[in-house]
């Protein structure tokens, strides 16, 4: 990284122009792919009184003063959710952010530290609309920067054709052999079990490993290489302890209504059936926050303005899309900062 001319070389510009140029494409057909849907584009806040309360996301933190110098402390937004689903709390129904987001510890050829997420909800719709829209976008980006077909790191796609659709359970049993939801009972995954698994499927845990910690490792090394091969994969019905901000599958106290989407063996996308009990997803962020005291010695606030907004929000579904990494694929880049205009500076 340290190695690398500086982005406003001429000639260094010249080589990232034609992806920037098609950046810009794409952005321009997706706003209008929404518009034609009726949805209205939204420019949310930035700085937030919490970043988002995930385990392992790391935040920029900053200090807000007001007119007669009080002061607080605030975060850059590691996803605009929060502030996205206080529209819908308002009485918005189809809405879409182009959000400048902002995570701290992330960089290489597929992370940055400032990237650009495109996040859309439907009020009252089920959340398999966004798995058609991933797809429809996909597409769409693929034409704008005038390919037929993805290629990252040995491993290609057609952003043509129909996703594969694989349940998390059954990518599980297929590649690694797992049977994943007898690890789950009521909710919550039994460690001892899904650590034996994994042993025997080859992976190695850590003594401290948690059952999210050895369930993530299995995705990685077993699952994600197999997925978006040929076409994209779209690996949805995540097992509850990964549900994050999703709801549970209706009738089922094993798997949420969660998807991600994946082309090149890249995460592209991650879909919601949105929680929206605010006692359930109370619960929820203190059991992150306090796993993220218990790894990285830091946690982050609740909004308890986010959680009150939860209580009025319509049922809807959400998803956000790295748009940096899909202007990467489909203009054929191979680094996340060859489509970004200005980098940020490294340490």
């Amino acid at each position: 990284m340290r190695d690398s001319p500086p982005f406003w070389r001429p000639y260094a510009h010249a080589d990232r122009r034609p992806f920037l140029l098609a950046r810009g494409r794409i952005a321009a057909a997706l706003r209008a792919w929404f518009a034609a849907r009726d949805f209205i584009e939204v420019e949310t806040a930035a700085l937030q009184v919490s970043p988002g309360n995930e385990t392992h996301l790391h935040a920029f933190v900053t200090e807000l003063i007001g007119p007669g110098r009080e002061q607080a402390r605030r975060y850059l937004r590691t996803s605009p959710e929060f502030a996205c689903k206080k529209l819908l709390a308002g009485g918005e129904k189809r809405i879409f952010d182009f959000a400048r987001v902002f995570r701290n510890r992330e960089r290489g050829a597929l992370h940055h530290p400032e990237f650009t997420m495109l996040e859309w909800y439907r009020a009252n719709e089920p959340y398999e609309a966004l798995m058609e829209d991933c797809a429809a976008l996909m597409a769409e980006a693929a034409r704008m920067a005038g390919t037929k077909r993805f290629e990252f790191r040995g491993r290609s796609a057609d952003p043509f054709a129909e996703p594969e659709r694989v349940t998390v359970a059954d990518a599980f049993a297929r590649r690694a052999g797992i049977d994943l939801l007898a690890t789950v009972r009521n909710g919550q995954g039994d460690r001892d079990r899904v650590a034996t698994a994994a042993l025997n499927a080859g992976v190695m845990i850590g003594t401290d490993d948690d059952w999210s910690d050895i369930f993530s490792r299995v995705l990685v090394e077993l699952i994600e290489p197999h997925l978006g091969n040929g076409r994209a994969t779209i690996l949805y019905e995540y097992p509850l302890p990964q549900a994050a901000l999703a709801r549970a599958k209706a009738g089922s106290d094993k798997v949420a209504e969660r998807f991600e989407f994946y082309a090149c063996g890249i995460e592209l996308a991650n879909g919601f059936g949105e929680l929206t009990d605010p006692v359930e997803q109370r619960a929820r962020f203190e059991t992150a926050m306090a796993e993220k005291q218990r790894i990285h010695g830091e946690h982050y606030p609740l909004d308890e303005d986010f959680l009150s907004a939860l209580a009025v929000m319509p049922p809807a579904c959400g998803v956000a899309l790295g748009f940096d990494r899909l202007a990467m694929l489909a203009s054929g880049a191979q680094r996340i900062e060859q489509v970004i205009w200005t980098p940020v500076a490294a340490p």
